[in-house]
């Protein structure tokens, strides 16, 4: 990046932070703020970005960026409620994913008739996995009650994690690997991502904390440099699941539940400047994604890509959120609001550079509708989230 480049973006970034409490009231957001400064400052508009120089780094911020909004979100959360509540977490992760997954890939295979079977599974497990950095609006929103947020916040933790491979199995199979498939295959590979990523994250979790209660009791925290001592744990949490072949979200998520627990009323002043960080390499990567990707395939969208994507944030996901909520005790109202709040981000465009990058005959097509889905989700989820959170709150009472 050069020095002009750097200047541009910090004088955004500035002016941005100054406006930032505002914005977040209004039916705006950072993502669609940012993604639209990325669009007109990137190559199509005004060049002052090109596409190619960035397109390596994207995946990169995405997976930090949600590693940080897991493990913040999670050290949030509040475990009382949430154990009084697990059923609609369970519910959602158990019946409403598979549907979901299920619903996609038959849509998939509708609107598409080049894919492959196994690709369309493929598709519909990329747009399976909610976000939790775009869902943050939702899940901090105290409007919203407790259990409907704590169990937003735990799907979109454990979900991603969980996607994953399911993902490298439909790959795997799609490449010509069915002879390696079979005898329980895929229950493996969900035990070693979910295995290991609990194991990295709660280990993580629990010596990070000790050090840090140790290292304080002794005098030895810099003020400084504790800012970024929580965020260094959460990086930790994923990058070591990730190196042992685990779910680096899975880990992130745990190791954030726990060192939650673990730091009781202190959690909130030691995770926010880790909250601080997230925001900014978020809104980094939303820019890096307009100005890299937006800009490149908006005029390749069509008619069937726009009505799969509407149907994604619509039926394929709304649907089976709300069967899996039969008999749970929650009103329509309230089923239909987790429905709706499902929003796809920076996983899924971590699931399709992961596509593309294994080289799949129609990953370019794939990756379209990721795209297109995404922004569709970014413009809808951002300007409904604080209205309809705030409309629930007020008709919906927090209970059991």
């Amino acid at each position: 990046m050069t020095h002009p480049q750097l200047a541009i973006l910090a004088v955004f970034v500035f002016i941005y932070s100054l406006l930032a409490g505002r914005i977040d009231r209004s039916s705006l957001s950072g993502p669609i703020i940012f993604v639209t400064a990325g669009l007109v400052m990137g190559p199509e508009l005004l060049g002052w970005f090109p596409a190619g120089e960035y397109q390596g780094t994207l995946r990169t911020l995405a997976d930090l960026t949600l590693a940080l909004f897991l493990f913040t979100d999670a050290a949030n959360a509040n475990l009382a409620t949430l154990k009084a509540r697990l059923g609609i977490p369970a519910r959602l992760l158990l019946i409403g994913l598979p549907l979901s997954i299920l619903a996609g890939f038959g849509l998939a295979l509708v609107l598409f008739d080049v894919l492959t079977v196994f690709e369309a599974a493929i598709l519909g497990t990329m747009l399976a996995a909610t976000d939790a950095a775009l869902g943050k609006a939702v899940v901090t929103n105290r409007a919203v009650p407790d259990r409907l947020r704590e169990g937003l916040n735990v799907e979109s933790g454990l979900n991603d994690g969980l996607c994953v491979p399911i993902l490298f199995v439909f790959v795997a199979l799609e490449m010509g690997s069915e002879s390696s498939i079979g005898d329980g295959l895929i229950m493996r590979l969900l035990a070693e991502e979910i295995g290991i990523g609990l194991l990295a994250g709660l280990s993580v979790a629990v010596i990070g904390a000790y050090l840090m209660r140790y290292a304080d009791r002794l005098g030895w925290i810099d003020p400084v440099w504790s800012q970024i001592t929580t965020a260094a744990m959460a990086l930790t949490c994923f990058a070591t699941a990730q190196s042992l072949d685990g779910s680096g979200y899975i880990a992130s998520f745990s190791g954030g539940l726990l060192f939650g627990h673990l730091a009781k009323k202190e959690t909130a002043h030691l995770v926010q400047p880790a909250e601080g960080i997230g925001e900014v390499l978020a809104l980094l990567t939303w820019f890096l994604f307009g100005a890299a990707v937006v800009g490149q395939v908006f005029d390749r969208f069509t008619w069937t890509i726009a009505l799969y994507s509407i149907l994604s944030l619509t039926a394929v996901r709304m649907l089976p959120v709300y069967l899996c909520m039969a008999g749970s005790g929650q009103s329509p109202r309230a089923r239909w609001f987790m429905g709706w709040f499902g929003p796809r981000g920076l996983a899924s465009i971590v699931f399709a550079i992961i596509v593309i990058d294994e080289g799949l005959e129609h990953a370019e097509l794939m990756s379209l509708v990721v795209v297109s889905t995404v922004l569709l989700s970014l413009v809808l989820h951002g300007i409904t989230a604080v209205r309809y959170a705030a409309w629930l709150g007020l008709h919906e009472k927090d209970h059991s």
